[in-house]
């Protein structure tokens, strides 16, 4: 699976017309939009997230095993998103380290359902594997996705008997906008205040997260304006004011401490972070790791030279056909087992 090297969602997943139409027509609809609202463009950016994500799911889904058993929909609250799905090798009953992962999308799209394949993957490497949905924009303003992400592993935390899940060995990993929720929720975890100020209540310690899989993620909102193409600036807007709320999203306090770059510790969680030398917010995850080295946090990179052929685009890890997706997932199951 290869990414164009603008930014991700421009265009559906696939060749052809329908794909060079709907890449020359996106950036008038989302300057259009822009002139009112983001909810037209935020809407807009889901459907095309969407068509690549039905793509995505049907490649990871021939490569999920067979000897893995599903639980899907499990409810974690009260709202309507609070669901999640259970992945679980099929023969252990044991208590299993868990791994959350949390899907991404732009925080306007996405699925649990997209990577069920991914997670089934994980999970027959001997893991409990959780895979939560949670409130997307423009229905839902931040910080409502790392609340309800929160809300999951608090859930599954209380339930860990009945899940057969060990809830002092806990992974926390994402893809693009979800591995941002996931950085987030591990500062959270471990930044003296930050939970305050984001206004999420952490149910669970330090502790218990062992580490952090970060992939393709944004982790600094100051690098918004740096997305080199015009349709990628007008992308970039139309979801970040979707997510906050806020026209000049740039200015709110609170929606600021979304740049976890800039509020992690020594204590953060152990972090293994990966994204493509093609990918657009490839700047995100070398300034986390720069960042993550400063303070003296431990982190692992799979960063790719400029020079990498084929290119590696947005989610290239989710190519389990291609030699640089199985090297990524070999290189999180080494991760996840030396720090659980």
């Amino acid at each position: 699976m290869r990414a164009d090297p603008d930014p991700p969602l421009l265009a559906p997943a696939g060749g052809g017309p329908g794909r060079r139409v709907a890449a020359a027509v996106l950036p008038y609809a989302l300057r259009a939009s822009l002139l009112v609202s983001p909810r037209p463009a935020a809407l807009l950016v889901r459907h095309v997230f969407a068509k690549g994500g039905a793509a995505t799911a049907e490649r990871l889904q021939a490569h999920a095993p067979a000897d893995v058993r599903s639980t899907v929909d499990e409810r974690y609250g009260e709202e309507p998103d609070m669901l999640l799905d259970v992945h679980r090798p099929a023969s252990p009953d044991e208590p299993l380290p868990l791994i959350v992962w949390v899907h991404g999308g732009a925080w306007v799209g996405g699925s649990k359902e997209e990577v069920a394949g991914w997670c089934r993957v994980l999970a027959s490497h001997g893991y409990a594997v959780v895979a939560p949905r949670y409130g997307l924009a423009p229905e839902h303003r931040y910080p409502t996705a790392p609340r309800h992400v929160m809300a999951a592993i608090d859930h599954v935390v209380r339930a860990a008997g009945r899940l057969g899940v060990d809830a002092d060995r806990i992974v926390v990993g994402g893809d693009s906008a979800g591995a941002q929720i996931a950085a987030q929720l591990g500062a959270i975890v471990t930044t003296p205040g930050y939970a305050g100020a984001v206004g999420v209540a952490p149910g669970i310690g330090p502790s218990q997260v062992r580490a952090l899989v970060l992939a393709c993620g944004p982790y600094d909102l100051g690098l918004a304006s740096a997305i080199a193409s015009p349709a990628g600036r007008l992308l970039v807007r139309a979801v970040l004011w979707a997510y906050s709320g806020k026209r000049r999203y740039a200015d709110d306090r609170v929606f600021g401490l979304a740049s976890v770059v800039h509020h992690v510790t020594r204590a953060f969680p152990p972090s293994l972070v990966t994204v493509g030398n093609a990918d657009p917010l490839r700047p995100h995850s070398e300034a986390l790791v720069e960042r993550l080295g400063a303070v003296g946090a431990d982190a692992e990179a799979v960063f790719f030279p400029d020079d990498h052929e084929p290119p590696l685009g947005h989610e290239y890890q989710f190519d389990l056909d291609g030699e640089a997706g199985q090297r990524f997932l070999q290189a999180l199951i080494a991760f996840v087992r030396a720090h659980i």
